[in-house]
């Protein structure tokens, strides 16, 4: 159950980036943060949960897996200051949903074109890799966000199979209809939710592989094969996009 119940989401926003939930992420994250990585030894790190990023009444969502340490932990944004970022922000760019195709720090005047980018777990993880208990404690951040979004959201791109699994019960319990047996994640994939609750809309569910450097330095995932996604994802949503 939340602590408190968010009216909008910069209320969700300022609450996730102060929740201490999960003693192992927080020892991680405020130790990154001492420590420090040598390029950026001389930057104050965020050392905090990452709140999601983009307006508050989005069509397109796009969730990740989790803040990279020297990344989001450092910048308190999501995917900023990092080479999956780097990737990420290039092809919402690309494809018109970005005003810019960098990501630097917080008040680098990125903005999101009814988009709106966030994760099933909100603070660094050892390894990039959250414990089960750690997404199930951080999957009502998520419950709520989808709460607030609902009027709005149509779309929703999963970046990776963390994301895409940690999604679907949550999916569920806001008021959306998946399909048995579950959808099976994959690089564009592209399943229709059923509304389930009243003030739902149906809700187009697709899939990534995550911008990863492992994905895009090997060439699992190109820029193509992303923009391809968010293009189609945009229009489905109800963005007029390049």
């Amino acid at each position: 159950m939340l602590p408190r119940s968010p009216r909008s989401i910069p209320e969700l926003d300022a609450v996730i980036a102060d929740c201490r939930a999960c003693p192992r992420l927080v020892a991680w994250r405020e130790k990154v943060a001492q420590e420090k990585r040598a390029a950026f030894r001389d930057q104050e790190y965020w050392g905090r949960p990452v709140p999601g990023f983009g307006p508050g009444d989005a069509a397109l969502l796009i969730v990740g897996l989790a803040p990279a340490a020297h990344g989001g932990n450092r910048t308190g944004r999501m995917f900023t200051g990092d080479r999956s970022g780097d990737v990420l922000f290039a092809a919402l760019h690309a494809v018109g949903l970005a005003n810019q195709p960098t990501a630097i720090h917080r008040d680098d005047g990125l903005a999101l074109h009814r988009t709106r980018i966030t994760a099933p777990v909100h603070c660094a993880p050892p390894d990039n890799k959250p414990t089960p208990a750690e997404r199930d404690t951080c999957g009502h951040w998520l419950l709520a966000e989808l709460a607030l979004l609902a009027p709005t959201v149509r779309a929703v791109v999963v970046l990776g199979a963390f994301g895409w699994q940690a999604l679907l019960p949550v999916l569920a319990e806001s008021g959306w209809a998946i399909p048995r047996p579950r959808p099976r994640f994959g690089h564009g994939a592209h399943v229709e939710l059923a509304p389930a609750a009243p003030r739902r809309a149906p809700l187009h569910l697709f899939g990534s592989y995550h911008v990863s450097q492992q994905n895009t330095f090997t060439g699992r995932l190109t820029p193509a094969m992303l923009e391809n996604v968010l293009r189609t994802a945009a229009r489905q949503a109800g963005i007029g996009c390049g």
